[in-house]
């Protein structure tokens, strides 16, 4: 792979991330709306948490499909699993949850899988 080719691939990797991360900031709007109780069901749906967080996710959608110009369709589900890393994050942030042997474990499992697809697997991909 040359290396101009290589430079726009990451250009749309990082695009990609970008859409990765304002859908998890839409997950957290759907979280905290669900924490809360509401007066009808009406309200419950059509609130403006859940309103942003679907407009959110819908501008995600578009940023990926931006994004799928410039990568290989076999690594944006790779890149999409970045989604539980900034979860996480936010989970421990916005909602002071804790961080379990488990979930280090997992995440570290996450991040050597992207390490290796990105740095080793790069040779195989058409």
């Amino acid at each position: 792979m040359d290396c101009q080719r290589g430079n726009r691939m990451v250009k749309y990797a990082i695009i990609f991330l970008f859409g990765v991360f304002i859908a998890s900031i839409a997950q957290v709007l759907l979280k905290k709306s669900a924490l809360k109780k509401y007066s009808s069901v009406c309200k419950e749906y059509l609130n403006l948490m859940v309103v942003g967080a679907y407009f959110l996710m819908a501008i995600s959608m578009m940023i990926s499909v931006m994004a799928y110009k410039g990568i290989p369709l076999s690594m944006g589900p790779l890149l999409d699993a970045a989604g539980y890393i900034f979860i996480m994050f936010f989970g421990v942030k916005v909602f002071k949850e804790k961080i379990s042997v488990e979930k280090i474990i997992a995440l570290t499992f996450i991040l050597a899988g992207i390490f290796v697809y990105s740095f080793c697997g790069l040779n195989v991909m058409v």
